[in-house]
């Protein structure tokens, strides 16, 4: 399996020529199957993928994480670009997803609601455990015994005139069971990294994991570059993840720099940054 970062925060210092923005996109190649986890806020991850080999045309299916721009923000360029793939997300209520902080703050953060209504027939909206094609498979029902991650505060859902803190069911993981093991892919990891882990290895018990891609939203306020949560948090919640059977993680996008670094230090190697323009077989 080849797993290729279309977009990402940053970029490789090497590829100049690639574009990099707040979301994320994975292109994920194994065997005929052609995967894309994510899709970025904008048409940028086509830009990219063109630059990288990757021709979106040949995309079979579509997976978005959960219900926030920078992460299906790209629907828009890749309906007009492709023609074929199934499309799934988590099914869930129609709410107005936004951004607040500092009691000034405001922006929207959901998709474009009118893509569902123009291109339905290309959505799959999912409820329960579902196998969307031989060995991959979305899971929606997250258990969450420990806590979530701070940053989410901001985040809030609304419907009508009701507005209260996300809770993210929206949010799903996405499992590629292999013969030697899982690969997993958690977007955001809004549900906790750690929480969206133990959903993992209770669905499949005794199964080795590979790897896990995605963010673990450990960033406060992006636009200023500030932690959620303390160190000290940081660094129990790297000591925990070691205790898992997985043998690498890459990351990047909503963890934020600063948290990054306190992982780094006390997870070494099994820890890896995933920027624009990384490729890898696992």
């Amino acid at each position: 399996m080849r797993i290729t970062s279309l977009i990402e925060n940053t970029r490789l210092k090497d590829r100049k020529d690639l574009k990099a923005e707040h979301g994320l996109s994975l292109h994920v190649y194994r065997g005929n199957q052609q995967i894309l986890f994510d899709i970025g806020a904008t048409g940028a991850f086509e830009d990219n993928a063109v630059k990288l080999g990757v021709d979106i045309r040949q995309v079979d299916r579509v997976v978005i994480s959960h219900h926030h721009f920078d992460h299906g923000g790209g629907l828009v360029r890749f309906l007009e670009v492709n023609q074929r793939a199934r499309i799934y997300l988590r099914r869930c209520d129609q709410r107005q997803y936004t951004f607040r902080a500092m009691g000034i703050l405001r922006k929207d953060i959901g998709l474009d609601r009118s893509l569902f209504e123009n291109h339905a027939d290309r959505f799959d909206l999912i409820d329960p455990f579902t196998e969307i094609s031989p060995g991959v498979f979305i899971l929606t029902q997250i258990e969450k015994p420990y806590p979530l991650p701070k940053g989410n505060r901001h985040l809030f859902a609304q419907k009508g005139n009701i507005r209260r803190l996300d809770d993210f069911d929206h949010e799903l993981i996405m499992v590629i069971r292999e013969e030697k093991g899982l690969v997993v892919f958690t977007g955001c990891s809004h549900s906790g990294i750690r929480n969206m882990i133990e959903t993992v290895v209770k669905q499949f018990p005794k199964v080795r994991i590979k790897a896990v891609f995605g963010g673990f939203h450990m960033i406060g306020l992006p636009i200023l570059n500030t932690m959620a949560g303390s160190r000290k948090e940081v660094e129990e919640l790297g000591k925990e993840m070691l205790k898992y059977p997985i043998d690498k993680l890459y990351t990047g996008h909503c963890t934020g720099m600063k948290a990054y670094r306190i992982l780094k230090r006390v997870m070494g190697d099994q820890l890896e940054l995933f920027p624009t323009g990384s490729r890898i077989e696992v």
